[in-house]
């Protein structure tokens, strides 16, 4: 909020605000930056306690702005967290399996099922992001306050931590949803390896801003989940094995989908407003059309 609520972006973060900032983050094992984590995982809390996590049953602790669009554009995150939550149980009952060698057709069957199932929760909740969030207002009021400070023209040379890394400005990424582990723990499962180019460069690099104890799931699945070679002549799993697959692949194309609406058409409109944040890089500094 300090750095972008301003005309300008503030180029040094005063002492009083890095320093205890820095303390925290290295406790928590990430860079001090908000993050997928900081705003969606840590930053909700049920209406009612006494009822399920729901759209209709999440609040947020903070928000910048505030309004009904925000707020809605991060508890439909939570709610996906809390959906795909039967996915990585099942994924992680897998990779199981597979390090203690006690694997079985009717196990992996069971799974895959539960993993179907938990990502058609997981659509059928994202799907849901028009219902509150319109366009314009989030990328005028939601959008440019999730910006990071690294492949950002309008920060060049990163942030300066006052009282911190000797004065010598930082580089980090915004958040963005790519910090979430849903997907990359399920291509890790999936063994769905990208190819060696920037945007697995970067997809790597989104694992720092991750929880520990998350990049840690993801490292455990991609070392023992030998799950593709597994299925690939028991012609039923293979079957549950692509239709867990596609759900993945829906989510994927849903999420270009949103980044087409609610970023690139909206960077054509000049407005009073300004720009809504870089028009041509991602929260996380990215071309992010390209990436999607």
């Amino acid at each position: 909020g300090y750095i972008w609520g301003d005309v300008e972006p503030h180029k040094i973060l005063p002492a009083v605000i890095a320093k205890p900032w820095v303390q925290i983050a290295n406790e928590l094992g990430r860079p001090p930056i908000l993050s997928y984590a900081s705003y969606c995982l840590d930053n909700w809390y049920k209406i009612n306690s006494d009822q399920e996590i729901s759209l209709e049953n999440v609040a947020l602790i903070n928000n910048f702005l505030g309004g009904v669009d925000e707020d809605w554009f991060v508890t439909i995150h939570v709610c996906i967290e809390d959906a795909a939550c039967e996915a990585i149980l099942a994924t992680l009952a897998i990779a199981d399996s597979f390090a203690e060698q006690t694997v079985s057709d009717d196990a992996i069957q069971t799974h895959l099922k539960v993993i179907h199932t938990s990502m058609k929760k997981v659509n059928e909740i994202f799907k849901r992001v028009p219902e509150k969030c319109d366009p314009y207002v989030y990328y005028h009021r939601v959008r440019p306050y999730i910006f990071g400070w690294k492949n950002n023209p309008a920060l060049p040379d990163g942030l300066v931590y006052e009282g911190c890394y000797n004065n010598k400005p930082q580089l980090y990424r915004g958040e963005t949803g790519a910090q979430s582990s849903i997907v990359p723990t399920l291509d890790a499962l999936f063994n769905v390896v990208h190819e060696r180019d920037e945007l697995r460069d970067y997809l790597d690099e989104m694992k720092t801003y991750m929880p520990p104890a998350h990049r840690q799931v993801i490292e455990y699945v991609e070392e023992h989940s030998a799950l593709k070679n597994y299925v690939g002549s028991k012609d039923t799993l293979k079957s549950l094995y692509n239709e867990c697959v596609n759900e993945v692949t829906i989510f994927r194309s849903q999420h270009l989908q949103y980044a087409a609406d609610y970023i690139h058409s909206q960077s054509t409109k000049n407005t009073k407003f300004g720009s809504g944040g870089s028009v041509v890089r991602g929260t996380g500094g990215t071309p992010f059309m390209k990436y999607l």
